[in-house]
């Protein structure tokens, strides 16, 4: 479990990144909360490196209709 401090921080970069989510798309939302953390446990916790991974996994998120 990370520390207050990094809590805050990928709270920050997962409601920026998530922002233009619908709130109703709470998969695409946990799919980006988990590749931050994965970011973090693998020792990259800068924000550029956070927001790097985080878009990542906005573009490869599941869809239903792939």
């Amino acid at each position: 479990m990370p520390d207050a401090e990094t809590a805050a921080l990928l709270r920050a970069v997962l409601d920026d990144l998530c922002s233009h989510v619908p709130a109703s798309d709470g998969g695409t939302r946990t799919n980006v909360a988990s590749r931050l953390l994965a970011t973090i446990q693998q020792g990259k916790a800068s924000i550029d490196e956070l927001k790097h991974a985080g878009m990542l996994a906005l573009r490869q998120s599941p869809t239903m209709w792939r």
